[in-house]
């Protein structure tokens, strides 16, 4: 197995902590999707530009749900390239359908994933539950030689994990494998969007090496 450096051990220890902590808050029942940071930035397939408009629409559509719902709902919303993901607990179905009609709204999306779930909230110790799995299939993801963690988002609700990413088919076949074989892991939702290895060479973010090939 490839060891991590201790800079990327750090990142993920950092990240692990700041999403366990959220997780674990009371006082915040509406999350949206943790930015990656300036510093992974040049490392991830989406343009800067369309990394910065997803930022924006997490924000804004986190406003106007939390404007809706108040604290009569759980909501993670997640959004990679303009596509947005919901999960998480909602009253009622009419309350899912209000959620996702709210967030196609928001400016500049261009999809919506509605995986909410009509239930009472989700206890803090399931939470907690998926920050760790979650965590654990990201950590998994760096140690695969064959893949690019950067590539990937991974959503984690009631041990259901949802990745997200531009990717080769090769590449959403072997992240889909990685996270199957994690402890707790119930189902995994492909959410990806699968290009060629040709359109991925033509564009600026490097491209993983297939299975077999040697590391530099």
């Amino acid at each position: 197995m490839t060891s991590l450096l201790p800079s990327s051990r750090l990142l993920l220890t950092t990240l692990a902590a700041s999403a366990l902590a959220a997780a674990l808050s009371a006082c915040a029942p509406l999350i949206i999707g943790a930015a990656a940071g300036t510093a992974l930035v040049a490392t991830d397939r989406r343009t800067s530009g369309t990394q910065l408009e997803d930022e924006r629409i997490e924000l804004r559509a986190a406003s106007s749900l939390r404007g809706a719902f108040g604290e009569r709902a759980h909501i993670n919303l997640t959004s990679y390239n303009r596509q947005v993901l919901l999960t998480g607990e909602v009253p009622s179905d009419q309350a899912k359908q209000q959620a996702e009609q709210i967030v196609a709204r928001v400016e500049n999306v261009r999809g919506t994933f509605n995986e909410l779930g009509v239930m009472g909230t989700t206890s803090l110790q399931q939470r907690s539950n998926d920050v760790l799995i979650t965590g654990k299939i990201k950590a998994s993801l760096v140690d695969a030689p064959d893949v690019q963690v950067h590539a990937f988002r991974v959503v984690t609700e009631r041990a259901t994990v949802y990745l997200m990413g531009r990717v080769t088919q090769r590449e959403a076949d072997r992240a889909t494998q990685i996270a199957r074989n994690v402890g707790g892991v119930t189902r995994v939702v492909r959410l990806f969007e699968t290009v060629s290895e040709e359109e991925l060479r033509r564009s600026p973010a490097p491209l993983a090496p297939p299975a077999n090939a040697p590391r530099s």
